[in-house]
């Protein structure tokens, strides 16, 4: 997991969350929309950080052992 600690604009906590968003929307097939309300995630800032996170380290991770 990639996701940042802390929201970049307020501050607020936000990796706590991220298994349960990603459970729900990426295996379960749900709308973020929905699940990040179910969540109570409520600033666009901190839904921003949900919605744009791209894991990337899978693909870090082959450069590596080359």
């Amino acid at each position: 997991m990639m996701m940042p600690v802390r929201c970049f604009t307020c501050g607020a906590v936000v990796a706590d969350k991220w298994e349960e968003y990603d459970k729900k929307v990426n295996k379960e097939h749900e709308e973020p929309g929905k699940v990040l309300d179910s969540m109570e995630v409520k600033r666009y800032c901190c839904r921003r950080m949900f919605i744009s996170n791209v894991e990337l380290i899978d693909e870090f991770i082959n450069f590596g052992r080359k």
